[in-house]
């Protein structure tokens, strides 16, 4: 069978088995009462967040944890297809100097940040405060830091990754100083994604486009692993984006986002098209920076310097329907997906 032939097939495959299994997900979802609570919440300094809360306050009552699904199914069906292509006499080829090394990293940034975020889902339902149960969120930073560390030596010592490609300029040799830049690039866009994840559909919509480039990028270069997991994800996003649409009947939660944020980094990192992964993921930097200069500008200058943040929500607050907000930010994610392939290809 073809290579994109055979992508295509497990893209496929991955959409009807998330198919088979979102609406009894679902369901189970509604009779553990795994769904978002009323709640006040507060940022990152303890304050409270009352535009949040209130454009928040109608997705009361949906279940959340759509992330669990996907990573489900993403992970067992790449455990399995891997070892049946290469029985049935395909070649797993990669870029890298290990298959196995990059089939390791990519498995355990996915379950690692997902374990982590589905710890965090499990604390806000069950409120749990004190002890172990009550990190906060320097806490969970720390954890993030921790593992993006672990991955970012996975990557630099075992499948020897220690360049940036930057467009029109070329090729940069980091040696050790790599590993604090893929450190700071993974917990940066799992917090990304994170944070976007606050529309019906627009981190998942945003997520599942800006793939579509990754996995042109790794096709090109006959990478594999990568390009079969992406495609698994791809399939399987499809599906979850089917019911997180507005009005959004599941969420993703941060099992879900946190799991996507770092898994999208480190894909990039193994293309060695960092560059490109700013621009195809610009929306995510955009959020993510909008917040933490609301925050950095409310702590240091006593005052906000955007009516709210993320961006998302300040759309919101100058009258934008939140669908509105949803599609025209995956128009947007096209041509940015668009235009960080051509960046990556010159």
């Amino acid at each position: 069978m073809h290579g994109m032939a055979l992508l295509l097939s497990v893209l496929i495959l991955s959409f009807i088995v998330t198919s088979i299994l979102v609406v009894p997900f679902i369901n189970l979802l509604y009779t553990l009462k795994f769904q978002r609570a009323q709640q006040i919440t507060r940022d990152v300094f303890g304050k409270l967040t009352p535009i949040f809360d209130l454009f928040h306050k109608d997705k009361v009552g949906v279940p959340v944890g759509g992330g669990l699904l996907v990573i489900t199914v993403v992970s067992t069906l790449f455990a399995f297809l891997l070892p049946l292509l290469t029985r049935f006499g395909v070649e797993i080829t990669s870029n890298h100097r290990s298959v196995s090394a990059e089939i390791n990293v990519i498995f355990f940034t996915f379950l690692s940040f997902g374990i982590l975020g589905l710890y965090d889902d499990i604390k806000k339902f069950f409120n749990f405060s004190n002890g172990f149960f009550g990190l906060r969120m320097k806490h969970k930073l720390f954890l993030q830091i921790i593992l993006a560390i672990i991955i970012s030596l996975m990557l630099f010592i075992q499948l020897g990754i220690s360049f940036v490609h930057i467009p029109f300029i070329g090729t940069f040799e980091l040696g050790a100083f790599y590993i604090p830049f893929a450190v700071f690039t993974i917990v940066a866009f799992a917090n990304a994604v994170n944070i976007t994840d606050g529309l019906d559909g627009l981190a998942s919509g945003v997520l599942m486009i800006s793939l579509f480039g990754l996995w042109y990028l790794s096709s090109a270069i006959l990478d594999v692993p990568t390009s079969l997991f992406i495609a698994l994800l791809i399939g399987s996003l499809i599906s979850f984006l089917y019911f997180n649409v507005f009005p959004a009947r599941i969420f993703m939660g941060d099992v879900g986002s946190l799991a996507f944020g770092a898994t999208l980094a480190v894909i990039g990192l193994l293309t060695g098209k960092v560059i490109a992964l700013i621009v195809i993921g610009a929306i995510f930097v955009i959020e993510i920076t909008s917040s933490l200069a609301q925050l950095l500008s409310k702590k240091f200058l006593k005052r906000k310097i955007l009516p709210a943040a993320p961006v998302h929500l300040t759309l919101q607050r100058h009258g934008w329907p939140e669908p509105k907000i949803v599609q025209r930010a995956w128009l947007l994610q096209i041509m940015l997906t668009i235009f960080g392939v051509w960046l990556a290809v010159l």
